[in-house]
């Protein structure tokens, strides 16, 4: 199997696109062929790379996590601590890539979206670094459940927009910012913080994160002389974590991998963020993909105790990959991933982000199934401080 999608129009198989007002269209096109000549282009790497080193702090350290391993008394698990980043989580990958790519179409002015306030306080961050004027737009909600972000992101001098539309959540933020675009996109550049949105968002914001999934190589053949891990687990929301550790694992059939999405309440609730698990495929925010959507095509609210994963749609290379069957998805509970939340605490010493604790929880299902031989690797996309309001109130 070689891997090698999207195709020139944007598309994993059914899934991707441009859904966007024709207004938008030749912005988009400039993107893609700035972003093209960026990524081909040596000097952009190397200025890229080396902001990682110096600036992000990586590569993140792939840790052997003992005490987890002994709990489950099977296959070895490590973490990959993406939670070690500068900003604290892995979203200022793709916040430094993007705003490379915006310093270099002579674009001044900065937007952005935000739910649990990481992608946002990854934007404001390269925006201060940068010295660039920044607007994120988020949902009133959780800008409350968030509040610690929502101040960083002030600090850092970034104007933060609250939006009290529809669920005051991400996919109302995510409206917003698209507005501002629509009517600013002389001057303006949009950095979209996950796998979705119209082409080529996902696919960049992917290639800017597969740095993940690419040090996990190197690391790994360290630690135990192979490349490979038996198991890849990551949280899924809008998927860019999980992009960026899957991607360069696709073509090793060997590997299984497992995306765990928000099913709040249950998936068979009407609480729940579990698009592949109940979802149907349609558009949303400029790309077809899998949705939270009614028989009339009305986009449903998503509820997940985790602000990072309630958003009603996912990029649309999962649904390609879910599809297809290379990628297993599993709904996990608020429930389930608070206990995910407590066994990563109190067996490695590392609180996760309510992200994260998703992967965590779903160690209980995986591990009674591998072997002693066999080789697991969690990605940590974030750390919990962030969350420690919902997680004192749910203890």
């Amino acid at each position: 199997m070689t891997y090698n999608l999207p195709t020139k129009e944007g598309y994993y198989g059914n899934f991707g696109g441009k859904f966007v007002p024709e207004i938008l269209i030749p912005v988009l096109e400039e993107l893609e062929e700035a972003y093209e000549e960026a990524w081909n282009d040596n000097s952009f790497r190397k200025e890229y790379h080396q902001l990682l080193d110096e600036y992000v702090g990586r590569p993140t350290k792939l840790t052997y996590a003992n005490r987890l391993t002994d709990h489950y008394g099977k296959a070895r698990i490590y973490l990959k601590r993406e939670d070690l980043c500068h900003t604290g989580a892995h979203k200022i990958n793709n916040a430094v890539g993007q705003i490379l790519l915006a310093q270099r179409m002579g674009k001044d002015r900065i937007i952005a979206e935000t739910g649990a306030g990481q992608h946002g306080v990854a934007t404001a961050t390269a925006c201060a670094k940068f010295g660039v004027d920044c607007i994120v737009y988020m949902g009133a909600e959780d800008m409350e459940r968030q509040k610690l972000n929502v101040e960083r992101m002030r600090l850092l001098g970034t104007e933060v927009r609250p939006v009290t539309s529809g669920s005051e959540t991400l996919k109302d933020a995510t409206n917003e910012a698209i507005r501002d675009w629509v009517t600013n996109v002389e001057d303006t550049f949009y950095i979209i913080g996950s796998v979705v949105g119209p082409h080529p968002y996902p696919k960049m914001v992917r290639n800017f994160h597969q740095v993940i999934g690419d040090e996990t190589r190197q690391q790994l053949q360290k630690a135990e002389d192979t490349e490979v891990p038996d198991y890849l687990l990551a949280c899924v929301g809008g998927g860019s974590n999980a992009m960026g550790i899957f991607y360069p694992f696709i073509d090793d059939e060997s590997v299984e991998m497992y995306g765990l999405e928000a099913a709040g309440h249950g998936a068979n609730t009407d609480q729940t963020a579990a698009t592949l698990t109940i979802g149907q495929p349609g558009v949303l925010h400029g790309s077809m993909s899998y949705l939270l959507h009614n028989s009339e095509g009305q986009i449903q609210l998503a509820h997940s105790i985790s602000a990072g994963l309630d958003y009603p749609g996912i990029g649309p290379e999962h649904s390609y990959l879910h599809d297809s069957g290379r990628v297993t998805y599993k709904g996990i509970t608020d429930e389930k991933a608070m206990e995910g939340v407590k066994l990563l605490s109190e067996t490695e010493g590392i609180i996760p982000a309510l992200e994260t604790a998703h992967a965590v929880s779903y160690l209980d299902e995986l591990m009674p199934r591998t072997s002693k031989d066999e080789i697991v690797v969690l990605n940590c996309s974030g750390r919990g401080d962030k969350d420690m309001g919902t997680i004192s109130k749910n203890l």
